[in-house]
């Protein structure tokens, strides 16, 4: 039974937003002197009653809510507190009824991406470990593995911590025990002591999956003080739907947070990532420097427009969790008869079970036929890989096109 999580229809959808509008400031009907923004520019977007009474995504976005901060943690800017409420309902839905936390237990934002939200989670974690533990940076290092997304490395970079890889076996894509145990080794002979750990809840070139208990078990062997986050930017709307057993949920003690992205799989407008965490950790990035921004600033990306919010949440309530899980078993059977067309055709391919991404391995495909359907390979300079994401729009009829020219290819 869903929490929060339920289907609205049209008519529902459009009296929760226009009425969020109405509690949010409204620059025109109001002596707003002081607020260093306003509405769209008129002469270049359309104001018209007629036109925005049955369109509250667009009325939003003219309107252009500032969600600067963070509102699950108490006072927030008065100015847009209406659609601030419908961002902490998105937050709510995905902390409790998609990765099965408890009500009133985590914190998190709409980011502007998933690369944000991985940056969020480490500078959380290396600032806790600094203000909590008395860390030095240099102790302070990311574990992840070689198929993990660039934002990790992007962020040790940024963060000045260091970052160490776990090797993942080229076929299987799996890490295993043997592999952990080799790079936290590594890591502490190295002087490291505080561990920032990002598993991942499907890829992005492969849509594997990491057995996050062994990155528990080592870890906990090895006597490591660490924080755990899930990189769920391309899985968090898919795996939990395929994977009902699965050890990435907020019902797992060490996992401490979450990076979902709704631009991905909920078909979101872009710039519409997804951060979570469990309460007690987003203090340790204030910015106490913000203090003309009321409730002050928590986020690593300030000021950020209140429309994708109601996007993400106009998407998840528009389907309903049934909805949802409809969706998502309609693109598992696409996936499945897209890996079985392969199977025939004997080409050696790589698929989670749980997963919508296929990928190829390049010796079975012509660059004319990768750029014929926009498969996007591992490595532009040298592909080793060319993957396939069976979305929405990627039905059976496009597929069997791919399949035709691999036939003819091989």
């Amino acid at each position: 039974m869903n929490t929060y999580w339920k289907k609205n229809s049209q008519e529902e959808i459009k009296n929760r937003i226009f009425t969020a509008l109405k509690n949010n400031l409204n620059f025109n009907a109001q002596h707003i002197l002081g607020v260093p923004g306003s509405h769209l520019d008129e002469k270049v977007f359309n104001q018209d009653d007629s036109f925005l009474n049955n369109a509250p995504f667009i009325s939003t976005l003219i309107q252009n809510p500032n969600h600067i901060g963070c509102h699950t943690l108490g006072k927030s800017e008065a100015f847009f507190m209406g659609t601030q409420k419908i961002e902490r309902d998105v937050i709510d839905i995905c902390a409790v009824d998609v990765l099965k936390g408890k009500p009133n237990e985590h914190d998190g934002y709409i980011a502007s991406g998933g690369t944000e939200a991985n940056m969020q989670a480490i500078w959380i974690y290396r600032n806790y470990f600094i203000n909590q533990c008395g860390a030095k940076p240099e102790e302070i290092t990311i574990v992840c593995s070689t198929d993990s997304h660039y934002s990790m490395p992007k962020s040790g970079n940024l963060l000045a911590i260091s970052i160490h890889k776990v090797k993942v076996d080229t076929e299987t894509r799996v890490i295993t025990k043997e592999a952990v145990t080799n790079t936290l080794v590594q890591a502490k002979q190295e002087g490291k002591k505080y561990f920032i750990v990002v598993a991942n809840m499907m890829t992005t070139m492969f849509g594997s999956v990491d057995d996050v208990n062994i990155y528990t078990d080592v870890l906990q062997d090895l006597l490591c003080n660490f924080k755990l986050h899930i990189d769920a930017a391309f899985g968090g709307f898919y795996f939990p739907f395929t994977e009902e057993k699965s050890d990435l949920t907020f019902q797992n003690k060490h996992i401490s947070s979450f990076t979902l992205d709704a631009h991905k799989m909920a078909q979101a407008p872009y710039g519409t990532g997804i951060f979570l965490i469990r309460k007690g950790y987003m203090e340790n990035v204030n910015t106490e420097e913000a203090s003309y921004v009321e409730g002050q600033d928590f986020t690593l990306i300030g000021s950020r427009s209140g429309a994708n919010a109601v996007a993400v949440w106009m998407i998840l309530v528009k389907n309903g969790p049934f909805g949802w899980q409809e969706k998502i078993f309609i693109l598992q059977k696409r996936s499945e008869w897209m890996a079985d067309q392969l199977t025939q055709l004997n080409i050696e391919f790589y698929r989670h079970a749980a997963s919508n991404i296929i990928t190829i391995k390049s010796k079975y495909m012509s660059s004319k036929i990768a750029t014929k359907f926009g498969l996007v390979p591992d490595d532009h300079n040298n592909p080793n890989w060319y993957k396939i994401v069976i979305m929405d729009h990627v039905t059976i009829d496009k597929l069997m096109l791919l399949i035709e020219d691999l036939k003819n290819n091989i």
